[in-house]
């Protein structure tokens, strides 16, 4: 349905005809983690996220899964070698 509370006029999914259906029966600001991203629309009451109704839920463990102004590192680890393994296939190499 519509939101009629802070978004107005932006289809929402906790909207029913009784009201707000979210936790606290509205929307919640951004963070200051969230400055920067992408998915942050600004509203007469202020500034919301367009993919969660409440922001500071997604920082309380970390990074916000769904930021776009974050870039995760990926971690690439060496390839363990077994330096048994790796002596015998140097040795093999050698006789042939």
């Amino acid at each position: 349905m519509i939101c009629t509370t802070i978004k107005d006029g932006v289809d929402c999914v906790f909207m029913s005809n009784a009201g707000c259906g979210y936790n606290g029966g509205r929307c919640h600001p951004i963070t200051e983690q969230c400055e920067g991203c992408a998915r942050i629309k600004e509203y007469p009451t202020g500034k919301y996220c367009s993919a969660s109704p409440d922001p500071a839920i997604k920082w309380v463990r970390g990074l916000c899964n769904i930021a776009t102004h974050i870039k995760k590192e990926e971690k690439i680890e060496a390839l363990k070698v077994n330096p048994l393994k790796a002596s015998k296939r140097a040795a093999a190499g050698r006789n042939k």
